[in-house]
């Protein structure tokens, strides 16, 4: 039976759901807060450049190339995706440069170059990671519904070690402390503490192995754009500029959502795409809510948040040591975590994620121009900073930073320029306590043991997004999506 579904937010997860819904002949309707799609992969376009707000390293091509093979199309017909090598160019804190390497041979002479005695135990560190992803690879695909679904997994879990924090988890076998920082910083791109973060998760670096690591043609907003066009094309209804303030519950059930300007939208199935402490805390009345109270909710861990520079210059930089994607280490590593993970406020160091994504697609800057994102993890809003008044010195300390390592004369050479922070997460996409990746992927915060894909409240409500299962990345995310689409409705897409 064909039904009346409501997603809530336009974001990767929200888009994937909404598509493979529409595949199967539902009636389904968009509503995305912003003036555009896209939730934390919202394009800003600035005096002709373009920056991508969010995630900017796809893998797993075949995710996306299900959705429009579902409503029989091909998905190079709506963006295309270019493989990079190397995957990221991370540096030591004395400005010295490690390529990721794509193939394993030219990773190792990579590892040799730096440090010999770690080439063996970095072919084991593959092989453990291999393990790790045969045997839990296929769970970020199927629901876990059930404290229940969790007793299979325990058993590999223990003997592949995969409990264990990822950079202790590398520890036992890469040696050089420069090389354990390189091969367990993956955890911060879903949000997570690489000291903390389980081993289960890298098997994200098979999954770059496997597939690679791309960049979409036109930015992450083109990959946004060829979904909602998709989803145009299939029949749904997008709304943009348009809130949900409330989800409607009657007798336990979803029956709709009501909007900003008070107007109530009927629906048998609700998919909410926005943060999911948010969704529960804000638009699900407390009373109604005897699983996820104000109180759980409270006492849930979050990920870190985000301070994050968009820039454009006037020149090129074609002849510095960048790469497309550039991850600067400082001298504190576990420190530095920890001060960011336990909300000490605001260091004077940081480590940065640089992206010139120009380097690979000038399209998306105006002629003789380079585009740029610098991103900071910081502590979410608990740590008591007052970014009203401290986004400025800690912008400018950044940018001096890049100025004097990395980007010479770029102050002089600015001619766009956006900054985000953590207030920005929560006011604008409504991230609880401005968590940029909602739930820290934490060993008691996975699986069956994050808020499901479907309500544990309510039985016709379902969430996507990075809150919930299998978490945060876009990889995960759309994976997310697909979950479900599949509890809504299991039955295949038609040919």
């Amino acid at each position: 039976m064909k039904q009346r579904v409501v997603v809530i937010g336009g974001g990767f997860g929200g888009l994937a759901a909404a598509n493979r819904l529409a595949a199967k002949g539902h009636q389904v309707t968009l509503f995305e807060k912003r003036d555009k799609l896209g939730g934390r992969g919202y394009q800003y376009e600035i005096n002709g450049f373009k920056f991508d707000g969010g995630p900017t390293v796809m893998t797993i091509p075949p995710l996306f190339d299900e959705i429009f093979a579902a409503a029989g199309k091909d998905r190079r017909d709506y963006f295309e995706l270019v493989p990079l090598d190397p995957y990221y160019r991370i540096f030591s804190p004395d400005g010295e440069a490690f390529d990721y390497r794509a193939k394993e041979e030219d990773a190792l002479a990579e590892v040799a170059r730096w440090s010999p005695k770690d080439v063996e135990g970095y072919r084991k560190l593959l092989t453990q990671s291999e393990r790790i992803f045969d045997r839990f690879y296929a769970d970020t695909d199927r629901p876990y519904l059930h404290l229940r679904d969790m007793a299979a997994i325990m058993p590999p879990m223990i003997s592949l070690r995969a409990f264990m924090g990822a950079y202790p988890f590398v520890s036992r076998y890469i040696k050089d402390d420069f090389l354990r920082r390189v091969f367990s910083y993956h955890p911060l791109l879903i949000g997570g503490s690489p000291l903390t973060t389980p081993a289960i998760y890298m098997l994200i670096t098979k999954v770059e192995r496997k597939w690679g690591v791309h960049y979409a043609l036109g930015g992450t907003g083109a990959v946004v754009a060829g979904l909602g066009r998709l989803l145009e094309e299939q029949g749904a209804r997008i709304h943009l500029a348009t809130e949900v303030v409330e989800i409607i519950v009657q007798n336990r059930r979803a029956t709709g959502v009501r909007l900003a300007d008070g107007t109530l939208v009927e629906a048998d199935e609700v998919v909410c795409n926005g943060d999911v402490a948010f969704a529960y805390r804000h638009l699900i009345p407390a009373e109604q809510r005897h699983v996820f109270t104000n109180r759980r909710i409270d006492r849930m861990q979050y990920s870190m948040s985000l301070f994050v520079i968009y820039f454009g210059t006037r020149r090129r930089y074609l002849d510095s040591k960048l790469a497309h994607h550039n991850v600067i280490l400082n001298h504190r590593y576990k420190g530095l975590l920890k001060d960011i993970f336990s909300h000490r406020g605001l260091p004077e160091d940081f480590s940065l994620y640089l992206h010139m994504p120009t380097k690979t697609d000038p399209s998306i800057a105006p002629e003789g121009c380079e585009s740029f994102y610098v991103l900071s993890p910081v502590s979410t809003l608990d740590s008591g900073v007052n970014w009203r008044t401290e986004a400025r010195p800690y912008r400018d300390r950044i940018m001096q930073f890049l100025e004097d390592n990395y980007l010479p004369d770029l102050q002089a050479n600015l001619v766009a320029e956006h900054w985000i922070d953590p207030l920005h997460f929560q006011n604008t996409l409504n991230s609880y306590r401005g968590a940029a990746f909602g739930l820290q992927p934490s060993l008691f915060q996975s699986g069956a043991l994050r808020p499901h894909n479907r309500s544990e409240e309510f039985p016709n409500l379902y969430f996507v997004g990075a809150g919930t299962h299998p978490g945060a990345g876009v990889p995960a995310v759309l994976s997310s999506g697909k979950i479900a689409a599949e509890l809504i409705d299991p039955s295949p897409s038609p040919d």
